[in-house]
Order: C-alpha cells, then sequence, then structure tokens
C-alpha cells in the first residue's frame, strides 16, 4: 500500500477498512477475493472512473499485496487517486478475463479458493462462465455482500463526507423550488437543479433531477423531458446531490396556485410520517418494523394515495445507473435486519395517486445514531405555494395556513365577490 494524504479520506481509514475485509475472508475461509462492483472497489481504494463499463477488478488476498486488473486507459485513475501499487492492465485489443486469470496465477492464487461477486452488475455471466471454465485448479465461490458489511454502516468520516452531498442537495432543490413557474419547462427547472448542485461543491450525480409536472408525474422514474410546466399544476422534485461519490436525496413538491384539501392532506400526512421517523427510529428496530409504521401512516388517508415502493433504503455510495443502496439494505415488509449506528436511509414516505392522478412527495436522508436519527438537511418540509399569477420567481412556503374551508371563511369569501361584482355591473352601467 502506497501511503498518501490526498485521497477523500485519511489513509487510516482505507487500512480499517481492508484488515476488516480480511477479517471477513478468513470467516469464509478464502485465500482472495476478486471485487467488481464499481462501489466496492471505490468504498476499498478511493478509485473511480466512468469507465467502468470495461472489466475492472480489486483483487485482496488475505495476506498479499492486492491488485488491480484495470482497462489500460484506467490505469491512470489507480495511480492518481488510490493507494494501489501493483497493477495489471490490459489493452482495448486485449482480453480482459485472461489478464484476470493470469494475474492470479502470476500471484500463487491459481489454484486457491477464491470468492467472487456473482450477482455484479459488471461481471456478466460470460465473463464468469470464462473464468470457471479457465480457472479450473481453483475453488471459486460466490463472496456476494463481503464488502457491503462494511459499507452499510457509515464511519465518522464518511457521514461529513455525505454532509457536504446534502449541501448539494439543499442547493439544487432550492433552485429547483425557485425555478418552478407556468411557462418555464421541466428541462429548464432541472438544469436549475444541476447548475446549483455544482456550483455548490457537488459533484456529477448517479442519477440527475427527478422533475415532473401534472400528470407526468404519475409516471415512475420519469424525469425532464421538455414540457411546459402549466398554470395550476404542481411540479415533483427528487434531487439527488453528491460528494466524491457519496450521495444524500431528498423530494420535494411545487404548487403552482392555490392548495387544495387533498394536497394539504397529504403535505400533513407525509410530514406526520417523516416526525414519526425522527421521533421514533432508533438503533434495534427492525427494518420491517420501521416500514411498517411508516406505511401505516401513509395508507391512513382519505385522498386515494398509496405508499406503492418500499419506505426507504441504505444511500451512500453511487455510480450509475442508480443513488441507492437499496441492494445491500431496504426498507420493506418482512425484513428482519436490525437498524444500527451509522446506517443511512433516504426515508420515502411519499404519496402516489393523490385524487387518483397526483403524485406528491417529501422525503429526508437520515442518520442512525446511538440514541435515535437525524437528518442531513434543514430545509423546511412543507409545500411550496406560489400564486398563481406571480410570474416574478418568488415563492412563499405555507405550513399551515392552508385548512379545510370553514363556514366563517367562505361567507367572507362569498361578501368579497359580490362586493366587486357589484362594482363591476355599475361600471359595465356608465359604459353603456
Amino acid at each position: 500500500m502506497i501511503e498518501r494524504d490526498d485521497m477523500t479520506f485519511p489513509f487510516a481509514e482505507y487500512q480499517r477498512r481492508l484488515s476488516e475485509l480480511r477479517q471477513r475472508i478468513a470467516e469464509r475461509c478464502l485465500d482472495a477475493v476478486v471485487i467488481t462492483d464499481p462501489e466496492n472497489i471505490t468504498y476499498l481504494t478511493d478509485y473511480q472512473t466512468t469507465g467502468y463499463s470495461f472489466l475492472q477488478a480489486l483483487v485482496v488476498p488475505l495476506e498479499k499485496e492486492p491488485f488491480m486488473i484495470t482497462r489500460a486507459l484506467e490505469e491512470s485513475n489507480v495511480f492518481a487517486r488510490t493507494w494501489v501499487e501493483l497493477t495489471r492492465p490490459y489493452p482495448d485489443t486485449g482480453d480482459a478475463i485472461q489478464m484476470l486469470v493470469d494475474a492470479l496465477r502470476e500471484f500463487g492464487l491459481g489454484d486457491k479458493r477464491i470468492g467472487y461477486e456473482r450477482n455484479s452488475y459488471f461481471f456478466p455471466a460470460y465473463q464468469q462462465d470464462t473464468i470457471h471454465t479457465s480457472l479450473k485448479e481453483a475453488k471459486l465461490m460466490d463472496c456476494f455482500g463481503i464488502v457491503e458489511e462494511g459499507r452499510v454502516c457509515k464511519s465518522a468520516v464518511e457521514l461529513e463526507v455525505m454532509q457536504k452531498a446534502a449541501l448539494a442537495t439543499e442547493a439544487g432543490m432550492k433552485a429547483g423550488i425557485e425555478a418552478c413557474e407556468a411557462g418555464v419547462t421541466e428541462n429548464e427547472i432541472g438544469g436549475a437543479i444541476s447548475a446549483a448542485m455544482f456550483s455548490a461543491g457537488g459533484e456529477t450525480p448517479a442519477v440527475m433531477p427527478y422533475v415532473t409536472s401534472g400528470p407526468r408525474t404519475m409516471i415512475g422514474h420519469a424525469t425532464f423531458e421538455g414540457r411546459v410546466v402549466q398554470p395550476g399544476e404542481h411540479v415533483f422534485l427528487e434531487v439527488g446531490g453528491c460528494y466524491r461519490r457519496y450521495h444524500t436525496a431528498m423530494m420535494r413538491t411545487v404548487l403552482l396556485g392555490e392548495m387544495s384539501d387533498a394536497m394539504y392532506q397529504a403535505q400533513e400526512v407525509m410530514k406526520k410520517a417523516l416526525d414519526t421517523i425522527h421521533s421514533e427510529v432508533q438503533p434495534g428496530m427492525t427494518v420491517s418494523d420501521v416500514d411498517n409504521m411508516v406505511r401505516n401512516i401513509i395508507e391512513d388517508n382519505t385522498v386515494g394515495a398509496r405508499l406503492i415502493t418500499r419506505s426507504g433504503y441504505s444511500i451512500g455510495i453511487a455510480f450509475p445507473p442508480s443513488w441507492d443502496e437499496g441492494y445491500i439494505l431496504s426498507l420493506k415488509q418482512g425484513n428482519s435486519a436490525i437498524l444500527k449506528p451509522g446506517m443511512t436511509f433516504h426515508m420515502i414516505p411519499w404519496m402516489w395517486g393523490v385524487e387518483g392522478n397526483k403524485t406528491c412527495g417529501i422525503s429526508d436522508t437520515i442518520v442512525i445514531t446511538d440514541t435515535g436519527c437525524r437528518s442531513f438537511f434543514t430545509m423546511d418540509r412543507d409545500f411550496t405555494v406560489k400564486p398563481a399569477k406571480s410570474g416574478s420567481g418568488e415563492f412563499i412556503n405555507i405550513s399551515s395556513a392552508r385548512k379545510p374551508d370553514t363556514t366563517e371563511a367562505a361567507s367572507a369569501r362569498d361578501k368579497e365577490t359580490s362586493k366587486h361584482s357589484g362594482k363591476k355591473n355599475e361600471k359595465q352601467s356608465a359604459n353603456a
């Protein structure tokens, strides 16, 4: 290992991660592991590239020095970013799997017990088949989750990096809310979000912002496609800020006009769910307990909305195509995993199908603490309500001002309407 002081975390952090990984390697009675998941390689070495569609592998022996297999172009990332000393690059005209097989033999692992990530997106079945037929003298075993066991609970320095990602998330969300106006395109809103995130120190996220308006909010995982936002519609925003590949995410909702009773109830139900999360979630609870708690609150509504997904998922290191670590841990029914300090989750008590044709959301990214949980954010959770004829880009936040009409309020409004109608009739008579 090359000791250096220009990586994302202190050198001691990577030493700890590698040491704990080797303990798990020994527990599984393996001699080495071949790590191909981009997030896991980043976690262990600080290596990153957008070129992960080409085979890249970090081989960690139980005792000897780790080494990397990369495309020749990507070897520069090893030298520029990581503590790794040994590399075996392959040219674009070469055979990546053959290079991996040759390196395993070169370093004395050709006949050993080797773990590999059988479910890795970037170690496809045909490559796995080739290594099985090429290394017949070795015993190859699935080691899925061996790195993720360390990733699921974030260290203090990881939480500091996630807090920087949260600054980018909030900056992007504020800019997106500001940009929401009738007459603008969803693309313009998405552009404002992205520019603000990057200006705040954020980096390219695993997923660009989700921006949908009006009826398009009912399309799962749709994002901006040039649609012009119409007066009286609502806009659904979901933003994931990134810093050094670590992410935080949040949902917010903007109303361009009055808040209906149904949307007000949706807002209050989601706020209740988040308030309950912050008051009740703590170490020792099961994932299923948390999901049931959130789901029961969301389902108790009279506006036809449902929580049709999991109620949250682990979040942290991510590359495209997704910013979540949900494959490590998702909050859903029947999962008996226990919450532990340092776990980080994007909590999504969103509501699909309000009044049958609207989706809205308020969400939060939290970390489990020793005694409960806390948010990475400081932004207000209420829907942002903009007057239908503002046209100025200014907006107002309404927390409890919008209530179902009372008899007194309705009577006062009717009197005001009658007064203006009378003046209008007098003016028309005079003009006649």
